[in-house]
């Protein structure tokens, strides 16, 4: 088994440290993970596009692990383009698929509080390519409403991109509406997925989706392993040219230790959702806030939806004090909030901005996320340090 209380090991990173409740950034690479992909690092180093014996080893571990990212998420192997990041895989759905579809002025519809991978890919659409792009709104929970897709799809919508979680409130868009209306329109859909692929039960099928990013570091993995699904028959314009590797679409020698460390992940997350690791997790959130509204009765606020949200996100406003100052008084704990600092100013989350949150509650907002390695000590330890930072405000 694995996952909190279930007999893993402490993480060696994590040892000593103040509490991580930042698992939205960045997860600690498992150790299995590290221990599967060394070997692609010292002892099979041949490129696996070589026919000697020394490319033998890299390519079947390269296919290997195409498969069990593949099986995550219900797809077949030869539908999976291994990359370097979500911001890069993002940037191949959204370039390659408007480029490729030959349109004089293609239309791209997103949502406001998309990753700026996202936003700025359809930025740089709009200025060096001509296309013309529809930002929807989202409502007071953070989700786009499907009337206003279809309001917005026309006749020349290539691509619609939007978000399956986001990564400050953790709120779950309705996917499998958004991608139906998509298709009924002749449209692509494209889902990044990087926050919840890891976090949530993910079918590329039942979703309905085109293409779907995946990220490495946000599951247990290395930083720089992401990867494309491209559904069968959907043509896009390579991110990089060259020899022709990961089907044509990104060209240059493979990495394939990163690409088995994704592999591994994958498997583990699978076999976590098995366990039933999700309801685990969202056990201990729903602890931590319980014993934040009790310590702070009448000043802790919910930002984003209450159930539809990835199990281990918990956003939280607490009236009567900024997020970044709570953070830094409570040094027991390592945690995000989702506010900008420019030149020593903190301006609101732009996430919590667009859901009509008040400037004042936004800048009070603190993004607890929750992993593999959070103890139930670990809530209690957080919930403490943060209770008495705000009681002393």
């Amino acid at each position: 088994m694995t996952g909190p209380g279930s007999g893993l090991p402490p993480h060696p990173g994590l040892a000593g440290g103040p509490v991580y409740l930042d698992y939205n950034a960045t997860t600690p690479v498992d150790p299995r993970v590290a221990e599967a992909a060394l070997p692609y690092l010292t002892d099979f180093f041949g490129n696996p596009s070589s026919s000697h014996p020394y490319g033998a080893k890299p390519r079947q571990a390269l296919a290997d692990a195409r498969a069990q990212v593949a099986a995550l998420i219900g797809a077949h192997a030869r539908e999976v383009v291994f990359t370097s990041s979500g911001s890069e895989t993002d940037l191949l759905a959204l370039r390659g698929a408007v480029l490729a579809s030959g349109r004089p002025r293609p239309h791209v519809i997103t949502q406001v509080t998309e990753h700026p991978a996202v936003l700025e890919t359809c930025r740089a659409l709009e200025c060096l390519h001509g296309a013309h792009v529809t930002v929807l709104p989202v409502d007071d929970e953070g989700l786009a409403d499907p009337a206003a897709l279809a309001a917005a799809l026309t006749e020349d919508t290539v691509l619609v991109s939007v978000m399956a979680a986001n990564n400050e409130t953790g709120a779950l868009q309705p996917i499998t509406e958004l991608a139906a209306l998509a298709r009924e329109h002749g449209a692509l859909f494209h889902c990044d997925a990087a926050q919840a692929i890891g976090k949530i039960s993910l079918d590329v099928k039942a979703l309905g989706v085109d293409l779907l990013t995946i990220v490495g570091h946000k599951m247990y993995a290395p930083k720089g392993a992401a990867a494309l699904f491209v559904r069968d028959g959907v043509q896009l314009e390579p991110v990089v040219y060259g020899g022709g590797q990961e089907h044509g679409l990104r060209a240059g020698t493979e990495n394939v230790a990163l690409a088995v460390a994704l592999g591994t992940a994958a498997r583990i997350v699978a076999a976590e959702f098995a366990d039933g690791a999700p309801d685990r997790i969202a056990a201990l959130r729903d602890d931590l806030h319980h014993r934040l509204i009790d310590g702070l009765p009448g000043r802790v606020h919910l930002n984003g939806p209450d159930k539809r949200r990835l199990p281990n996100t918990l956003n939280v406003s607490v009236d009567g004090v900024l997020g970044h100052e709570l953070l830094a008084a409570a040094d027991q704990i390592a945690a995000s909030t989702g506010s900008a600092c420019h030149s020593g100013t903190h301006a609101p989350s732009p996430v919590l901005t667009a859901m009509g949150v008040d400037p004042v509650r936004a800048l009070g907002a603190l993004r607890l996320s929750l992993g593999r390695w959070t103890t139930p000590g670990d809530i209690e330890t957080a919930a403490t340090a943060l209770i008495r930072a705000a009681s002393a405000q």
